[in-house]
Formats: C-alpha cells, sequence, structure tokens
C-alpha cells in the first residue's frame, strides 16, 4: 500500500524571502525565536508548517546511551499516534511495531524486514480513533492476531461509538472480525483466559465520557463472546489481566481517571467471577491519570504498579500541571500498597520498566504528550535509573520530538539490550519537531550501535 508523499526541506534563506514578501517581517522571526529558545532556521519551519522528516538514520539524543532515527511512514502534517505496540508479528525473529494511528484511522504494521530495516503498511480497515492493539495469538493457531481498542472518537463524547476489533491473521493475511460495537468509548482491550476454560478472553475498558465501563468478554467460540459488567464508571483507561494475588488466575487491574482518579484490583475466582477492590485513590480529583504498568521495581517477588498522571486533554489548550508526574506503588505481597512519588514530569504519559542499563534491577523509561513545549528544556522522552532503596536517577533523553504518548520496549538489534519505540501526537502548537514513529537504540557509549543501515 503506497504511504504519503514525503515532505521537502526547503533552505531557510529562500523562506525568509517568501515569508517578507508575503508580510512577515523578519524581525518578528527573530523575536520569536528567541523568546521560545529555538533557532531561526526552526521558528521559520514551525510559521511554515514543514516538517523535520528528513531523519531516518540514527542520530544522538540529549543522553548518550540512545540514539534515535524515524521508522515507518513518512512525517506529514500533524500525526496523531496513540499507541505503538512491540511484537514479532511475522515471527521472522526480528521485532516490529504495531501502530495505532488516529489520524488514519488504521492500524500501520512497521515491518523489520531485514535487520534495521523498517517498512509500513496498513493492515486494518477503518478505525476510527483507535487507542490500542495487543499482539496474541487469540484464535490459538500459532500465529499472531491483533486485538485492536477503537474509542470512535478521540474527544469525548456521549455517543456509543466503541468497537473492539480482531484482525485473525491467515497465511500472511489479516481478516478483520468486529467484536463488540456500540459501547462507550473504548480505551483498551486485553486477552487472557478469565474464566479457565482454555481459551482466550477479553478484558474491556470503556472510557466513555459521562458514562463508562469496564467488563469482561467471555469466549463462547467461533469469535463470538458474552459480556459481563463490572463497573460502570467513566474514565477506565487501562486493563491489565495478571495473576496480582499469585493464587493460579488471572486478576484485572484498571485505573480510572476523570473525576475518580482510582486503580482497583478485580480478584478472579478461578470462574470469572472478580471481586472489586481499591487500591489506590488520589485527592485530587483533577490528577490526570494517564496510565498503568506492571513490574517488580523492588525485587520482592510480587509485583508493584508503575503510575503516571500527566493527562491534559480536559484543557483547551493543553497545557501540564505541577502534580503530574510518575509514581510506584509499592506492593508488600498482600496487596496493600505504598506510594511513592519518583519524579515530578509534566504531562506524563506512557511508561514501562525494563533494564537499561544492564546492572540487574528495572529502571523506568516514561514519556510526555502534554509539557512546556515552548522551553527547549521540555523534556518529551526521560529514563529513571534504578539506584536502589526506592531511589531512582533522572536522566533526560530528548525534547525533539515533543508530544510523545506512548512507548513500547523490545530488543530491535539483537544486542540483548532493551530499546524503546515512541509515538507522537501533535494535535496542538508548536510543530516544530514533529515525529510520528521513533526508535530509540540503547547501546552504552563506547560499544557499537550494532545494525543500522
Amino acid at each position: 500500500m503506497p504511504g504519503p508523499t514525503p515532505s521537502r526541506r526547503f533552505p531557510v534563506g529562500a523562506i525568509v524571502i517568501v515569508l517578507i514578501i508575503i508580510g512577515v517581517p523578519a524581525a518578528a522571526i527573530v523575536l520569536h525565536a528567541s523568546r521560545s529558545g529555538r533557532s531561526v532556521g526552526e521558528t521559520i519551519r514551525e510559521v511554515v508548517a514543514v516538517p523535520d522528516d528528513e531523519w531516518t538514520m540514527e542520530r544522538p539524543s540529549l543522553h548518550p546511551r540512545f540514539a534515535r532515527r524515524r521508522i515507518g511512514l513518512p512525517t506529514t502534517g500533524k500525526p496523531t499516534i496513540t499507541h505503538v505496540t512491540a511484537a514479532d508479528l511475522d515471527d521472522d525473529g526480528l521485532l516490529d511495531v504495531l501502530v495505532s494511528d488516529a489520524g488514519a484511522n488504521r492500524i500501520g504494521w512497521i515491518r523489520q524486514t531485514a535487520p534495521g530495516q523498517f517498512s509500513e503498511q496498513f493492515i486494518s480497515p477503518a478505525i476510527i480513533a483507535p487507542a490500542r492493539t495487543q499482539a496474541i495469538d487469540i484464535d490459538l493457531d500459532g500465529d499472531l492476531d491483533v486485538l485492536i481498542a477503537g474509542l470512535g472518537s478521540l474527544f469525548p463524547t456521549i455517543d456509543k461509538l466503541g468497537t473492539v476489533i480482531i484482525l485473525e491473521q491467515a497465511g500472511g493475511e489479516f481478516i478483520a472480525h468486529t467484536i463488540a460495537i456500540r459501547r462507550p468509548r473504548i480505551a483498551d482491550v486485553r486477552a487472557g483466559d478469565l474464566d479457565g476454560d482454555g481459551d482466550l478472553d477479553l478484558a474491556v475498558a470503556a472510557f466513555g465520557a459521562d458514562e463508562g465501563e469496564l467488563f469482561w468478554m467471555e469466549n463462547t467460540g467461533g469469535w463470538t463472546f458474552v459480556n459481563h459488567v463490572l463497573h460502570r464508571l467513566s474514565g477506565t483507561i487501562d486493563v491489565i489481566p495478571h495473576d496480582l494475588d499469585r493464587d493460579g488466575d488471572l486478576d484485572l487491574v484498571c485505573v480510572v481517571s476523570q473525576e475518580w482518579e482510582e486503580i482497583y484490583a478485580f480478584l478472579n475466582d478461578g470462574a470469572g467471577r472478580f471481586e472489586q477492590r481499591l487500591l489506590y485513590g488520589a485527592s485530587n480529583d483533577d490528577y490526570g491519570s494517564s496510565g498503568i504498568s506492571l513490574a517488580d521495581l523492588d525485587a520482592d517477588g510480587d509485583d508493584d504498579i508503575l503510575y503516571t498522571n500527566g493527562d491534559a486533554f480536559d484543557y483547551t489548550p493543553p497545557r501540564p500541571r505541577p502534580w503530574h508526574g510518575i509514581q510506584w506503588l509499592e506492593n508488600d505481597g498482600a496487596l496493600n500498597f505504598t506510594f511513592h512519588r519518583l519524579v515530578d514530569y509534566p504531562g506524563a504519559y506512557g511508561s514501562s520498566a525494563a533494564d537499561f542499563d544492564g546492572d540487574g534491577d528495572l529502571d523506568i523509561v516514561a514519556v510526555s504528550a502534554f509539557n512546556e513545549w515552548e522551553s527547549p528544556a521540555a523534556q518529551s522522552v526521560i529514563w529513571l535509573e534504578n539506584l536502589g532503596g526506592a531511589a531512582f536517577a533522572r536522566h533526560d533523553i530528548a525534547n525533539d520530538p515533543t508530544h510523545q504518548i506512548t512507548v513500547a520496549v523490545g530488543d530491535y538489534n539483537g544486542d540483548g539490550r532493551p530499546d524503546l519505540v515512541t509515538g507522537g501526537i501533535h494535535f496542538y502548537p508548536p510543530y516544530d519537531r514533529i515525529g510520528r514513529v521513533t526508535l530509540w537504540t540503547n547501546t552504552p557509549p563506547g560499544t557499537s550501535r550494532g545494525t543500522s543501515p
């Protein structure tokens, strides 16, 4: 499938002449550049909205451990990526990327066709505002299918537009099965055997607007499912099937934003019957919960919760808030969680834990979608080095591209180290540092970067 036409870069001098001719004074350009901290060239390209998408080879980031390059379709216009997933979709031993593209209303597959070589194609039918994917063998036939949560509208609406779609992989092709329709806007869906009958059921987070819900879909065979509602709160954004209480069955852990700002566990009795338990609730009803993931950050044998709060979709224009940041909810083993604020981070959104420095413990990477982008100090990607004893040291990775909302971790060059893939959601200014999908290769200073074209 052909992709968009790449944008062209024009000489800065020529653009200056054109801007002056059409009535933009040179002094105004220089003044805006000085106030924003950007160069005159960057300011001019923002004025004329010329995306800087010409770096597909590796370039250094602000931290010497990571080098960046753009992968996938060329960056044109203002990308609206909602989620990226690391998965070897074609089982060739090379890690690929699934892209939820709410601008194109499609799911993209950035396939690594050879080490360091990437090519993207859309593999789904039109899905309005896809929010998340999971690559998993739903039909248990030995290959990876693609599970998709569809919001139906990127911005809040009371209309029930949410969908769940499964792309069944069959002989290298993808067959779309619509599993759920006309639900409150669906932000997340993930698979797991929730009733212990040997097939994969679905856990669904319906964010909605004024009303939402959390429900699970019992797999009854033949691509049919039966719904079981667990709660009807609006704002559920993540739901994770996981054996949190370590009793041998899958529980559910979810975060509910909006005015609730709470994290819940739904403890499974093994047969699909769930007991609700509140794990954490913020005292600030404008906290901006933006995501959770599970990881044993203190290596004590139980699963902790990595929790970000940096959502700013409610504001016009979207702006960060002083209480945004990253926190660790430490599990004592009996599902009592202690709150640790790790770092203030304006606009904190996607996060993940992995051992980035190879010292045997879990570090954290996070991205920001809503930051003070007019300032060069505003970081879109950071990592937190685990120093032990609940202490983490912050390291800045990048302020370019901006507006990064999602991050996935995987070894993309086969060197045994976790790399990063991030996606950008550029629906508000500035537009001077645009990035659709970016690969960040993790290589310690002084070592080879491995397979890069």
